[in-house]
């Protein structure tokens, strides 16, 4: 397991732009200009923040790419330092800060089949983060279908990588106040589901909210 990079942010939240805070279970989609930071806060701790990325000019075309980012850097888990990079090569947010020290691109985002798969048949209709995703894609106005939902990042969420290569979904390393901060290099659109997972750790089976903080 790799060492986390943690380090915490000279921002202050009375000097944002913006705050807003979502309350568990519901998505937050709004625009990140180039230079702009947004901070994501784990208000409670041990929430999941699944997190998808366009590209403002293109969000059909542009979007993260799991596997780009990855490859990129070299390393499966997200922290300070790491390049959020498109599918299209280009680096779209810089991870400037982080006091929880590690993140989760590889789990994907729970859907009404995942959860009949894993967990038992009654689960399907329970809420989930791909319904986020879906209800925010078609309120938004950008043109996004559900082909656009890609491979997403897990904000706060523990999936360690095993030495035989399978995942596995363990309780959360984070905690109440802890954040991730992400510097845009490039206009997007920041697609958020506060996860309303009751089925495994990732929202310690309780989901609480999320708070989103943007400066100039």
């Amino acid at each position: 397991m790799p060492a986390m990079n943690l380090k915490p942010s000279d921002l202050e939240p009375e000097d944002a732009v913006q705050r807003t805070v979502v309350p568990a279970g519901d998505w937050w989609m709004a625009e990140i200009r180039r230079g702009q930071t947004l901070r994501i806060v784990d208000v409670e701790g041990n929430e999941a923040a699944d997190t998808l990325f366009y590209g403002l000019d293109n969000p059909q075309g542009e979007h993260y790419s799991a596997i780009d980012t990855t490859r990129r850097q070299g390393n499966v888990y997200l922290t300070t330092g790491t390049r959020l990079v498109s599918n299209n090569g280009n680096v779209m947010l810089t991870i400037t800060a982080d006091t929880c020290g590690r993140h989760d691109t590889l789990g994907g985002a729970c859907s009404a089949e995942a959860n009949q798969m894993r967990y038992a048949l009654d689960k399907k209709p329970m809420h989930s983060c791909r319904d986020n995703f879906l209800h925010a894609i078609q309120e938004s106005g950008y043109g996004l279908t559900k082909r656009d939902v890609a491979s997403n990042i897990n904000f706060f969420m523990n999936v360690p990588l095993t030495d035989a290569g399978s995942l596995r979904f363990e309780d959360g390393i984070s905690g109440p106040g802890k954040y991730v901060e992400m510097r845009a290099e490039m206009d997007v659109i920041a697609l958020v589901s506060n996860c309303p997972q009751l089925n495994n750790p990732c929202s310690g089976f309780d989901p609480t909210p999320l708070e989103m903080i943007i400066w100039d």
